[in-house]
């Protein structure tokens, strides 16, 4: 089959959502990778992540993705003041007391990625386009929207309200996303300038650039950024955050050196972006050991 033809095929196909899960994970995986997938030996990065999608389904997870159930976890392991402050979490758009708010807030969904409304000042708020949004957002299941992410599939749609957050230094905040595999973190992924002008760049557990990025997409930090001085901090709360996790990436902001819990995520981009040069995705895979599953079961369930 022609190229142009396969991936207009591809486009259709990776709109079913309703597909069997192990169907569905390679017409995904070769619509953004151009490669064809193997669940039987997946050996890159992203390969690994669709096949987690699959197999992996301890419930523990759908409570880990949920931005508002997760900050028990977070208060009974690492404990209470790593947690943002938050002024409520609401089940209706007509729950929200947005009279009562400061003028500062950050408004997200509990179940799915990338809703969020950052209000720097309230008197500047258009509450009804605003009310408008949040109630397409409770409309939203994230394993349908995406690429059958399945650890979002039953939590329960939710607005959090968060505080603000702002370094003194700084317009927006720094992204430190630790990539964790089975309780050992190997690299940062760091974003910083999202608002004005975004980039994106690996490094070491020291804080030294690495030779690679995640996605062409994103502009690349080409020099290297001041360390935060709380990184050590950060790195052993991800070990243990991350521990008896084959695989999850542990996101913290730190705000004027303190450290602030962010969200826990288990499949990146939804395995659409690629590292690059090339090879680091092999690389990157290698760290990624997967669970056995056991005779006759389909599924993983064990945590």
């Amino acid at each position: 089959m022609p190229n142009k033809i396969r991936r207009s095929l591809l486009r259709q196909l990776r709109k079913m959502r309703f597909l069997p899960s192990k169907l569905y994970a390679q017409y995904h995986y070769e619509y953004f990778s151009g490669k064809k997938l193997n669940l039987e030996n997946p050996r890159e990065f992203n390969a690994k992540i669709e096949w987690y999608k699959v197999f992996y389904r301890p419930k523990i997870l759908n409570t880990l993705v949920d931005k508002y159930e997760v900050r028990s976890i977070i208060e009974n392991t690492i404990g209470k003041k790593y947690l943002n402050e938050i002024y409520g979490v609401y089940d209706t758009v007509e729950d929200i007391p947005f009279k009562d708010l400061p003028n500062k807030f950050v408004i997200k969904a509990t179940h799915s990625s990338g809703h969020n409304i950052i209000v720097k000042d309230k008197t500047q708020l258009d509450i009804k386009k605003t009310s408008k949004k949040l109630k397409k957002w409770l409309k939203v299941n994230q394993y349908y929207r995406m690429g059958q992410e399945w650890a979002y599939k039953d939590v329960k749609p939710r607005y959090i309200i968060e505080k603000f957050l702002k370094e003194d230094d700084k317009n927006t905040l720094v992204d430190y996303k630790f990539y964790c595999f089975n309780g050992e973190p190997k690299f940062i992924d760091v974003h910083i300038d999202r608002e004005e002008d975004h980039k994106q760049g690996c490094f070491d557990l020291d804080f030294n650039l690495l030779p690679f990025g995640k996605s062409k997409t994103y502009k690349t930090i080409s020099a290297g950024i001041a360390k935060p001085t709380n990184l050590k901090e950060m790195v052993e709360l991800s070990v243990i955050l991350s521990k008896n996790l084959p695989f999850v990436r542990v996101d913290f902001y730190s705000v004027n050196g303190k450290t602030i819990f962010g969200e826990m995520t288990f499949y990146p981009s939804d395995a659409r972006k690629e590292f690059y040069p090339d090879e680091y995705n092999t690389i990157i895979g290698d760290y990624f050991e997967l669970p056995k599953l056991e005779k006759g079961q389909n599924v993983i369930t064990k945590f």
